[in-house]
């Protein structure tokens, strides 16, 4: 060994040099599975959300091929779609994705609304129609307390519940139009 060489030393003290950032193996391990499984749930969307999303070209053909596939090759495709995420900017498809599942829970809240009032006019029958009316004035009171009725027959008598749906369909249009 020459003696006038001497080695590059490291010196922790000196806040000029480059900060390095330690990431252990588990962790990028654990970051490739969230992106692995961010890929599943963009391969387990409709065409038309799809469509919504922001990815690029070769992003969107392996999504679709994934839809495509089957057992081990729609694995392989999946992992191959992890891997394309990790050199991207992932949160505008996060962000995207999130407005998509949140319209989902929003029109799965409103359908649980329109089950509970239709079980309550059943339930309270003339009193819950008039709330209903002061609410919607558009709505046919007269079709309404005669499904009503016969809803409320139909359950005295533990037959099967055509007014029941009725109600519900009327519900729909008119709650969901307005």
């Amino acid at each position: 060994m020459a003696k006038g060489k001497k080695k590059d030393v490291f010196d922790w003290e000196d806040e000029e040099q480059e900060e390095i950032i330690w990431v252990s193996k588990s962790e990028i391990k654990r970051d490739a599975e969230e992106l692995k499984q961010l890929g599943e749930k963009l391969v387990n969307l409709t065409k038309a959300n799809l469509t919504k999303m922001p990815l690029d070209d070769s992003l969107l053909d392996a999504v679709e091929l994934a839809q495509r596939l089957q057992k081990e090759a729609r694995r392989r495709q999946l992992q191959y779609i992890g891997k394309l995420l990790r050199g991207m900017d992932v949160e505008p498809i996060r962000e995207a994705l999130a407005k998509i599942e949140n319209k989902h829970n929003q029109q799965q809240a409103m359908l649980h609304k329109l089950e509970k009032v239709r079980d309550e006019l059943v339930e309270k029958g003339d009193a819950a129609l008039t709330n209903l009316l002061n609410d919607y004035p558009k709505a046919d009171r007269q079709q309404l307390r005669n499904l009503i009725r016969a809803a409320q027959k139909e359950q005295a008598q533990n037959k099967p519940s055509k007014a029941y749906r009725e109600i519900y369909q009327i519900l729909k249009t008119l709650m969901l139009t307005d």
